[in-house]
């Protein structure tokens, strides 16, 4: 009796990067705007990156438009020989206070005006609504997904769409402490795909750790 044999599809992941340190020495709040590059230690950061791609079998690169996810993501093109796919859906969050110091003690919090921002956690009040970054979060990974076929994807974004979408995805309240996020310069916050295309699990890692800027 013959027995006919079925290749059943392949289960994938995407891997959500956040872009490597920016030179940025004056503490600005940058947000969307354009001209942020990375540090030097942020380029050894995206080189890190790179290195730590090559055991993936990469199918799409998708990366936010803004230039230090770009320069994040080079080295990972490099690696592969694969086209960077710009995606504006992967950008950072938007935020009335871009542009400006940031701080209590130092920054645009220490001048009673901003406050007026401040009334609303859970929007939030001061800058893009948290589910507005989720619906074009997921939208993102998933066409990253869609686009590697039955390979993996890699997205580079950044630290707030970032943990807002894994937020999501695990069932925590979006409104939360910035100082406790999960998402450390040049980390990977991997979605897996089981073989339904279904989303079945997250994932955190640091490749570039030993880079990581000390705590104070």
């Amino acid at each position: 009796m013959a027995v006919t044999l079925y290749a059943l599809p392949m289960a994938s992941s995407v891997h959500v990067i956040r872009h490597g340190e920016v030179e940025n020495p004056k503490k600005i709040l940058y947000g969307r705007q354009p001209g942020w590059r990375l540090s030097e230690r942020g380029q050894e950061m995206a080189r890190t990156l790179g290195d730590w791609s090559k055991s993936i079998d990469l199918g799409a690169l998708h990366v936010s438009p803004l230039q230090r996810a770009q320069e994040t993501a080079s080295p990972i093109s490099a690696a592969h020989g694969i086209e960077i796919t710009t995606d504006e859906r992967l950008i950072e969050a938007s935020n009335i206070f871009e542009g400006q110091p940031f701080g209590i003690g130092d920054g645009a919090l220490r001048h009673p005006s901003a406050w007026r921002h401040l009334w609303n956690p859970w929007r939030p009040s001061w800058g893009e609504p948290y589910m507005e970054q989720v619906t074009r979060m997921l939208a993102a990974v998933f066409s990253a997904h869609e686009a590697a076929g039955e390979k993996d994807a890699i997205c580079v974004s950044h630290q707030l769409p970032i943990w807002i979408l894994r937020s999501a995805i695990e069932g925590r309240h979006l409104i939360h402490d910035p100082r406790k996020r999960e998402c450390s310069l040049a980390s990977v916050t991997t979605i897996h795909f089981d073989d339904e295309d279904m989303i079945s699990g997250v994932t955190y890692s640091e490749p570039a750790r030993h880079l990581l800027p000390a705590k104070k």
